[in-house]
C-alpha cells in the first residue's frame, strides 16, 4: 500500500488533494551505476524523461545538450565500474535517442 501525504498549499497540487508520495519524489540517478534512486530503473527511466520533457518543454535544444553531457559523465562512470562495459550504442539511445525519437515523432 503506497503512502499518501498531503501536498503543501503552494505546490502544484490542489490544496487538499492527496498525492501518492511516489508521485511526488523525483526520479534521479544515482551514481555511479546510472539507476534511479526511486525505481531502480535504468536512469533516466521513464518517469524520468517525463519530467525532462516537462521541464525542458520550450527548449527542446537545451535537453539535447544537457542529455549529451549526462551520457559523457554516465559513460566515464559506468567505465569505472567492475561490471562488463555498457555499450556505446546502447547508451546512446538510454540517454539521446529517445529524446531525438521523441521529437522526430512530433
Amino acid at each position: 500500500m503506497s503512502r499518501a501525504r498531503r501536498p503543501r498549499a503552494d505546490g502544484p497540487f490542489p490544496a487538499g488533494a492527496v498525492v501518492a508520495v511516489a508521485v511526488l519524489r523525483r526520479h534521479v540517478a544515482a551514481r555511479p551505476t546510472w539507476r534511479c534512486r526511486v525505481c531502480a530503473a535504468p536512469w533516466p527511466c521513464a518517469p524520468s524523461r517525463l519530467g525532462l520533457l516537462h521541464e525542458y518543454a520550450d527548449d527542446p535544444v537545451g535537453l539535447s545538450v544537457y542529455l549529451c553531457v549526462l551520457l559523457h559523465e554516465a559513460a566515464a562512470d559506468l567505465l569505472g565500474l567492475a561490471e562488463p562495459a555498457a555499450d556505446p550504442a546502447d547508451l546512446f539511445h538510454r540517454f539521446v535517442g529517445w529524446h531525438r525519437t521523441h521529437r522526430a515523432g512530433r
